[in-house]
């Protein structure tokens, strides 16, 4: 049976400084997910042209409900937070009109107009969207969204978001927020010194490679998460992979073979491993003593998911993905792994109304991220 009552668009975003990413709900149910490339600090063009070709592939987004979470106002082109957060909500604005609202943590949802007086609430809280999601369905957990350019450390206990620090600033003092992602975080940032063939050397404190070299390269970066021009600006084939990561001790790859090139991608790896747990082990023993998450289970997000289960595995607890904590099996799992707090904010988003509109309190999210049928059909496209 086919319904009369036109269905129910959702978009989420997550507008970050080099990517925006995209999940549409229909009825409730995650029906595409979609990541830009988007360099804010080279102009906010960029992301007129991101919302562009949204439209192209959304036609519906013009009638469409969205719901804005945001890191992008951190991009250099802006002067400051407040600046970053009131012209990335106005250009939301200007093309979406009053349909759409921005995240604000625990102060919700606001309207474009309220946003600067909000601002403080609105910036770089995707990762928060993210761990209310995960917390209406693990009580206790730590999510672990290791990303292109960041990784976020979030506690949740008894069903409540246990982060230490609110703001950037906060997390990085905590070890909440590692700025270490998975394809842009230049090499030189891991490590001083590092061995290749037995010796060891001082690395060179220069942008010739990063992470998503040492990823090309141990065949754990899909081309898909890896959107951005090398440092070189070259090309992303193997060879030139092995080239920019040579040049980080002062050699040329033609001095070594391919066994010894993709060995030492193994060692960038786990300097950036041993950063990550360390910072891990720090948030669990801050949380140890108000009673701790002892053997909570980690649940792993962001293209970078697969360090993720490894840091899981070295602090000996359970990990789930984040798509299974959604029970989300369908076509869009991965990408809604990937793109965890855009997934995030459309699911909270659509929860809250759903509560408002049955007149129930909308403080938590619905129970899951898909509806079960109602043996009637809207018809939903992609």
């Amino acid at each position: 049976m086919i319904s009369d009552t036109p269905p129910r668009i959702v978009i989420g975003w997550d507008l970050g400084g080099a990517n925006v990413k995209a999940t549409r709900l229909c009825d409730g149910e995650v029906s595409d997910i979609a990541q830009w490339p988007c360099p804010l600090w080279q102009g906010m063009d960029f992301l007129q042209d991101v919302l562009a070709r949204a439209r192209l592939r959304w036609p519906d987004c013009a009638t469409a409900e969205h719901a804005v979470t945001m890191t992008g106002e951190m991009a250099d082109l802006f002067p400051h937070r407040q600046a970053g957060v009131v012209a990335l909500a106005a250009a939301m604005a200007e093309v979406f009109g009053p349909r759409v609202r921005f995240y604000a943590g625990a102060a919700g949802w606001v309207p474009h107009d309220a946003v600067e007086a909000a601002w403080l609430q609105v910036a770089s809280a995707n990762w928060s969207a993210t761990a209310q999601l995960v917390a209406s369905r693990v009580p206790d957990a730590v999510l672990v969204d290791i990303g292109t350019t960041t990784s976020d450390i979030i506690p949740i206990r008894a069903g409540t978001v246990a982060a230490h620090g609110q703001d950037d600033a906060g997390r990085l003092a905590s070890g909440e927020l590692v700025y270490s992602g998975v394809a842009r975080t230049p090499l030189c940032a891991l490590a001083r010194r590092i061995a290749f063939n037995g010796v060891a050397y001082n690395v060179m404190n220069e942008l010739f490679a990063t992470t998503a070299d040492v990823y090309r390269l141990t065949g754990e970066l899909p081309a898909e998460h890896d959107p951005h021009p090398p440092a070189d600006g070259g090309a992303k084939t193997l060879a030139a992979t092995r080239q920019r990561l040579a040049r980080m001790i002062g050699m040329d790859a033609r001095e070594a073979g391919n066994t010894a090139w993709r060995t030492f991608a193994d060692a960038w790896r786990e300097a950036q491993l041993a950063e990550l747990e360390d910072n891990l082990r720090r948030v669990l023993e801050a949380h140890a003593a108000r009673g701790g998450i002892a053997g909570a289970p980690l649940v792993a997000a962001g293209c970078g998911h697969f360090l993720a289960r490894e840091l899981a595995q070295r602090v000996g607890v359970p990990c789930l993905t984040f798509e299974k904590v959604l029970r989300l099996h369908s076509a869009h799992a991965l990408w809604a792994r990937v793109c965890a707090p855009s997934a995030a904010v459309a699911l909270l988003y659509d929860a809250q109304r759903d509560m408002r509109e049955c007149g129930k309190p909308a403080s938590q999210p619905a129970a899951t991220g898909t509806r079960e049928g109602t043996g009637e059909e809207a018809v939903c496209g992609s």
